[in-house]
């Protein structure tokens, strides 16, 4: 088939692929709109990359949920939200993404995680929780504390409450396993 357009038709840029990544579910709500003040508060803490990704999406929930209209869902308001809470390389990875290959919050969220939380950094954490074992001289609450930070710096680290606890448990020095047993009544575990 012959093409039949002009020379000027042939050297316009295309208007095609111009679409964002993420779509969002039409809003059939009256009176709905986005407040600055909302976009303000997510642009309060802006994710460039470089920080913690589970923190991010942590505060991005807290500020999304403030947020409440009868008509539209929550993960519509997080879909539209969202591009302004990214700055730096995180916009321009977004940015990257194919158009319309982001359809839902979930989706979302997992390509955020395996972009900036990649396979090996959980296993990573996950071998870090393994071989957690109470320091010398670390007290009790110490150990705890720093158990609980390898947890939710990996919240999807797969292991069962049953399991944290007996990893934490079977990593203390003797006094402290004493000490627990004797609080529960008998054996901890």
């Amino acid at each position: 088939m012959a093409d039949n357009r002009t020379m000027a038709q042939m050297l316009q840029a295309p208007i095609e692929g111009y679409e964002d990544a993420i779509v969002v579910p039409p809003i059939n709500a009256n009176n709905f709109e986005l407040k600055q003040p909302l976009i303000n508060l997510v642009q309060s803490n802006k994710f460039t990359g470089r920080q913690d990704p589970h923190n991010h999406l942590r505060f991005f929930n807290k500020v999304t949920s403030t947020f409440r209209h009868p008509e539209v869902p929550n993960t519509s308001v997080k879909l539209l939200l969202f591009p302004f809470s990214l700055d730096g390389e995180a916009r321009d990875w977004l940015d990257k993404e194919p158009p319309r290959s982001i359809l839902t919050w979930d989706d979302l969220v997992s390509k955020f995680i395996n972009q900036y939380f990649p396979p090996s950094k959980t296993t990573y954490y996950r071998n870090e929780i393994i071989t957690f074992y109470q320091k010398p001289n670390e007290a009790f609450n110490e150990a705890w504390e720093r158990f609980k930070g390898l947890l939710r710096q990996c919240p999807h680290h797969g292991f069962s409450e049953l399991h944290q606890l007996d990893t934490f448990y079977n990593s203390l020095n003797s006094n402290d396993q004493d000490a627990l047993d004797s609080a529960a009544g008998g054996n901890f575990l």
